[in-house]
């Protein structure tokens, strides 16, 4: 997961980063950084991150010869 697709997420959620945090049990203080593209975590770190905005309704889209994304799942949290 990219800090873009990270940011994109949140936003078709309508979570704020202290929501996220909460949600995967990732401090505010780490996912602030990273969405900056100024520090990359551990990658358990950006698997909790990930699995929790799954969880919430998204589903990241891999680099198949167009850019990576992110898109909301049916039947989830918009």
């Amino acid at each position: 997961m990219s800090p873009e697709q990270c940011k994109a997420a949140r936003a078709m959620l309508n979570l704020s980063q202290g929501q996220l945090a909460k949600l995967s049990g990732v401090a505010e203080s780490t996912i602030i950084p990273f969405e900056k593209s100024q520090r990359r975590p551990h990658n358990s770190t950006l698997d909790r991150l990930r699995i929790a905005l799954e969880n919430a309704g998204v589903e990241f889209i891999p680099a198949n010869g167009g850019g990576a994304g992110v898109r909301l799942t049916s039947g989830k949290r918009q």
